[in-house]
């Protein structure tokens, strides 16, 4: 009975011997089995492309890599500016009736318009440019032998440009510039004073045109954006006559209007 007894004890710590053995090995292999989750996942069928420097969209009002630096061969762009026409009115000639008067002149009021103007480059440094815009000025005559100041009447100016420019600083930020042009002008819509003491109602004038410097410059504000300022001088003069009715007195004037023309805008490269 006693070594049933100890047959049954031995058995028993045998199996426990077993179990733990396996128990142990269950745990030295355990650490591997996270393993099985790589060995699971899905693989990619393509590596997605790396974005492209600069690829994405340049808005209109954005300075991207893809932008040009200043304005050079083939660049057009289009200006609208705000602009002064300051005539001179220098070395006028006065005559009523063909005999001349005496310390009389011409006046002409300034005004302020806008201003449209076109350019492209020929090269990185020769462009051209013309402008076109319309003003309105007022005409008297002044002086003793019309008792001061006579109203003449109104007319619309219509002038021309087309100017070749110089430019210093090529494919740069800030470009100053010079040229020479020619002007010509044609007088629109003339009205004269119909409450004239002389009944010099009737006002006419002549086309005319003559040569034309200016300078200025192009600033890049942002993108293909610029910010133009310039100063044209044009040497011009003017011949106008008004009359009565029943073209019985009539007054002749020749005038150096050489107008100064000033002008500041913003403007797009295309």
């Amino acid at each position: 009975m006693v070594k049933l007894r100890s047959l049954f004890t031995a058995l028993a710590a045998g199996v426990a011997t077993i179990s733990g053995t396996a128990a142990a090995q269950a745990q030295v292999v355990a650490p591997a089995s996270p393993n099985a989750t790589y060995v699971n996942a899905p693989v990619m069928s393509k590596i997605p492309a790396a974005p492209r420097p600069g690829g994405g969209h340049c808005g209109i009002f954005e300075t991207c890599a893809s932008t040009k630096i200043g304005l050079g061969k083939g660049d057009f762009m289009i200006r609208l500016s705000g602009v002064g026409v300051l005539p001179q009115d220098r070395d006028s000639n006065v005559k009523l009736n063909g005999s001349t008067l005496p310390r009389t002149h011409l006046s002409t009021t300034n005004q302020a318009m806008p201003e449209l103007t076109l350019e492209y480059f020929l090269t990185d440094n020769i462009s051209v440019d013309l402008i076109a815009t319309s003003t309105r000025h007022e005409v008297a005559a002044l002086g003793n032998a019309v008792g001061g100041k006579l109203d003449v009447g109104s007319a619309w100016v219509l002038p021309p440009t087309l100017t070749f420019a110089w430019h210093f600083r090529p494919h740069k930020r800030f470009n100053p510039y010079v040229g020479v042009g020619v002007t010509a002008m044609w007088f629109h819509n003339m009205k004269g004073n119909t409450g004239s003491p002389l009944g010099l109602s009737k006002l006419n004038a002549g086309f005319t045109g003559g040569p034309a410097v200016n300078a200025g410059f192009d600033y890049q504000l942002v993108g293909n954006w610029f910010f133009n300022a310039d100063v044209k001088q044009m040497f011009v003069r003017m011949h106008a006559w008004v009359e009565n009715p029943a073209e019985t007195l009539k007054v002749r004037a020749h005038e150096s209007l050489d107008p100064t023309v000033v002008s500041a805008g913003i403007a797009y490269r295309f």
